[in-house]
């Protein structure tokens, strides 16, 4: 497990952690506010990949209880040593040999990227706590980001909705996304509202409820709330 900690930055003074979040509360507000939105309607979801256990904590304690990471090990880790109020968000590619662990220990898995997982997932959860999962989507034609295309998230959600059993287990509530690292702004509103467009179509074509838009970062989280995001990842900003 040193091999794990020794990934994680010093932590963060509490005050300093406590004005970086009501600086980026402001922010979220202020861009919610701007669109005709309630600050209610994003949840605030604190990446923690690069802190450990005290910072991880300080930020329960401050009303943040939305934390995410990306790394299988580190969620099992973490999930033994951090405030039990913690509502674990997975966000990076899951290998289907990590789900028996990890299902059990989460609140939402964002990143989910072909029928495979979806269906390991669903072997290693429970009709009793249907797991609420997002299919991650590409539309930044960029080969390096995961993600899938609209048309093979299309193929994913048609299987979902004729399968009785992943209906079951899983609660495919929404789409995930990410913009151009080198996007302009222009650009990046583009994306984002390609991402939910294609909800509001599949919604309509599939009878499903996708309500759930999980975009936007630490550079481009108020586009995204103005594009109707739901959910912000968010991680640097919180720790600088």
């Amino acid at each position: 497990m040193a091999a794990i900690n020794s990934d994680f930055q010093a932590p963060l003074d509490r005050p300093r952690l406590a004005k970086n979040l009501e600086t980026l509360r402001q922010q979220m507000a202020d861009a919610c506010k701007k669109s005709g939105r309630a600050p209610e309607q994003v949840t605030l979801v604190a990446v923690t990949k690069t802190v450990g256990r005290q910072t991880c904590n300080d930020l329960v304690s401050l009303g943040c209880v939305d934390l995410a990471e990306n790394r299988p090990q580190v969620l099992w880790d973490k999930s033994t040593q951090v405030d039990e109020r913690v509502r674990w968000h997975f966000i990076g590619h899951m290998q289907r040999n990590k789900s028996a662990r990890t299902v059990p220990l989460l609140r939402m898995m964002h990143s989910l990227d072909s029928l495979r997982l979806a269906e390991q997932m669903a072997s290693d959860g429970s009709p009793d706590k249907r797991l609420r999962v997002l299919l991650e989507l590409n539309v930044t034609e960029d080969p390096t980001k995961t993600g899938l295309s609209p048309e093979q998230a299309q193929e994913v959600l048609t299987k979902y909705v004729a399968s009785d059993f992943l209906k079951e287990r899983l609660d495919l509530c929404g789409l995930m996304g990410m913009s151009s690292l080198q996007g302009d702004i222009a650009q990046t509103h583009r994306e984002f509202e390609s991402i939910r467009l294609l909800r509001d179509r599949w919604q309509e074509s599939y009878g499903i409820g996708l309500s759930e838009l999980s975009m936007g970062m630490s550079d481009d989280f108020q586009i995204a709330i103005e594009e109707g995001s739901t959910m912000v990842r968010i991680g640097s900003l919180l720790y600088r």
